[in-house]
């Protein structure tokens, strides 16, 4: 029997900031504890998580939200994700060395090492990427959630690409849902 695949704890404390955030503190614990997830209240995780965790919360908080106010809250949750991961996972130096560089050569090293640690954000899924005129990010979700989540990813990825390629970086994203699977394609202006 395969041990379930696990992500990274920030897709879910990332997610309850994003909705303490735009909701506030009790109405946010009183969306969490409705819709079947008060026990993350005052106990967010802080090991890696199975990844059914992270997609159980979206799909229950989009049985509550508007599909548009998830896909923001997503959002935001992805880019609070891409913070954390400034501040405290990527080594400073590598941010000073990509800076400078060319956009292209820049994107190229950053998704290099980011394919490194795919495993931390797309658990049972897969990561792929091309370089070029107009590069392309594939998140592939495997485990059963709903469109929605892409977002997460592609908070994550715009204030990444933003901060450490090029500022005027915009990204338009294709989420599609095939045969319970979610195909995440964003194709990057650099």
């Amino acid at each position: 029997m395969t041990a379930p695949a696990k992500i990274g704890p920030n897709s879910i404390i990332q997610t309850v900031a994003a909705l303490e955030a735009k909701y506030g503190k009790a109405e946010a614990d009183a969306r969490l504890t409705v819709a079947g997830h008060g026990h993350l209240i005052g106990n967010l995780p802080s090991e890696m998580v199975e990844e059914k965790t992270f997609h159980t919360l979206v799909t229950s908080l989009d049985k509550d939200l508007d599909n548009s106010v998830l896909a923001e809250l997503l959002k935001d949750s992805g880019q609070r994700t891409a913070a954390y991961l400034l501040k405290v996972r990527i080594p400073g130096f590598f941010q000073k060395l990509l800076k400078p560089l060319p956009p292209s050569l820049a994107f190229k090293l950053l998704l290099f090492a980011i394919s490194k640690n795919a495993w931390t954000f797309v658990g049972s899924g897969d990561f792929s990427y091309t370089s070029g005129k107009k590069p392309v990010i594939t998140v592939k979700v495997t485990h059963p959630t709903i469109p929605v989540v892409g977002n997460f990813y592609l908070g994550t990825f715009t204030k990444l690409l933003k901060e450490l390629v090029n500022p005027n970086t915009k990204i338009d994203a294709s989420i599609i849902g095939e045969s319970g699977d979610i195909t995440c394609r964003y194709t990057c202006y650099i």
